[in-house]
């Protein structure tokens, strides 16, 4: 495009970290609001289709968000011998209850999440992310915190799956990152079960937030195991952390992996299947030992000087 004509096109500019973002060409956007916790924005964008943007990042879009979907919740799913109950913390556009619920042994999902309006305006503007889990009989949505419904509940799950928000600075999310929390999760955790958590990027140069998490639930379970996944739209390795008293993911082979996909899942995943599973642990030693060198234990009390 010549220097003496204006673009008229309609870029996002989605900043990655304080040094490196990503720009996509919008052609709509469907939906701008804000609920009482975040900036809530849908657009569709010619890179990676209908996209939702809290407080001015892409969370989720329709390229790519099963890769990212399977990749939080399959491995843990399927390293547990047979859930029944799982707990879904976050996940407000739905898919990660999407991914729960392809399970055939599962009874029940309990969602919790805080903002009711981001659930509102992605059943509305995303439906393909839920494909139909928050009418399914076997869910259960709970508008409310979190943090105060594993303190409070007594209830036991199988399998308890963490997709809140990044833990921003001076943020209430951060709260939710804590070895205190962890702990109410793990006394929420049934005999022999595991949970897992999105844990930010994965960047080799990006660490710092993925190994806290890691070195802090290390700090509360017995097996503790990273592994990561490139996303396309996050223009990134993105980080996970699987944990548990007594389950190891990597005690797994391909061929088990497929054999309970086989048998619990009608039709095929996208992303994950045995040989995906193995590689999603084989992180490279440069990043393991970035990660490694980078760790701290997050606590309440170390929070508490941003509040």
């Amino acid at each position: 495009m010549s220097d003496n004509v204006p673009d008229k096109r309609t870029w996002f500019h989605d900043g990655l970290t304080p040094d490196l973002g990503m720009v996509h060409r919008v052609d709509s956007y469907l939906y701008s609001g804000r609920s009482a916790y975040q900036a809530i924005e849908v657009i569709r964008t010619r890179s990676f289709g209908t996209c939702l943007v809290l407080d001015g990042k892409i969370q989720s879009s329709e390229a790519d968000e099963f890769v990212y979907h399977e990749a939080l919740v399959q491995p843990v799913m399927m390293t547990h011998p047979d859930p029944r109950s799982v707990l879904v913390a976050g996940g407000g556009e739905g898919a990660t209850l999407r991914e729960v619920l392809k399970h055939s042994t599962v009874e029940k999902v309990t969602m919790v999440d805080l903002d009711d309006e981001v659930v509102k305006v992605c059943r509305q503007y995303l439906p393909s992310f839920s494909a139909g889990a928050f009418d399914d009989p076997r869910t259960e949505l709970i508008v409310g915190d979190a943090r105060a419904y594993m303190q409070e509940s007594t209830q036991k799950y199988d399998v308890i799956i963490i997709d809140l928000p990044d833990p921003l600075e001076a943020g209430p999310a951060q709260l939710l990152y804590t070895r205190e929390f962890y702990s109410f999760v793990r006394d929420r955790l049934a005999p022999g079960g595991a949970m897992a958590v999105q844990s930010e990027s994965s960047r080799w140069y990006d660490l710092d937030a993925f190994a806290a998490i890691v070195r802090t639930l290390q700090d509360v379970f017995t097996f503790v195991s990273p592994y990561q996944m490139h996303m396309p739209s996050f223009s990134s390795l993105w980080g996970f952390t699987l944990a548990s008293d007594t389950l190891q993911p990597m005690s797994l082979s391909p061929a088990e992996i497929d054999v309970r996909i086989a048998s619990r899942v009608p039709g095929q995943l996208r992303a994950y299947d045995g040989t995906t599973h193995v590689g999603l642990f084989s992180i490279a030693k440069h990043i393991r030992d970035a990660a490694t060198a980078a760790g701290r234990v997050v606590t309440d009390a170390s929070l508490l000087d941003v509040y």
